[in-house]
Formats: C-alpha cells, structure tokens, sequence
C-alpha cells in the first residue's frame, strides 16, 4: 500500500511540476523584464581614422580638410 501512495504522489508532483512551468512561458512578462526587440538592429556606417587607421562609428567622426579623424588631437596631427 505504501509504494502505491509514493508512485501517486510522485505522479502528483510531476504533473503538477509540468503545469507550472507551462503557466509560466504563457504569462506575459512583467514590466521590470524587457525582451529584446522582435525588429533587426539599426546599423551604422563605419569611418577610418586618416591618422591612426581605427574604425570607429561614423555619427562620431571629427572631420577636417575633407577626411575623417577618430578625435580632435588627430587632426592637429598628420595623416598617413
């Protein structure tokens, strides 16, 4: 009598551990969670510094005499 009582308790706690894992994926998540975005990431061009060579995010690029520089101390400095 007393294996059958462990077998339905253990059948019991399985299903009953199934049940909550599926509760949980359908829950919608809460605020404090972020997911990432469905939607592809934005990509930016990249610039090469006309000093040291270093790519860098074009949005942050210095420009001087036609050429793009990675900060201001390399245009003061010669490109190579």
């Amino acid at each position: 009598m007393s294996r059958l009582l462990f077998w339905l308790a253990l059948a019991i706690l399985i299903v009953m551990a199934i049940r909550s894992k599926l509760r949980a994926s359908a829950k919608p998540p809460r605020a404090g969670r972020r997911e990432p975005e469905a939607g592809p990431a934005a990509v930016e061009s990249m610039a090469c510094c006309a000093h040291c060579g270093v790519h860098f995010p074009a949005s942050e690029a210095v420009h001087a005499d036609g050429l793009e520089y990675c900060s201001p101390a390399h245009v003061r400095l010669p490109a190579k």
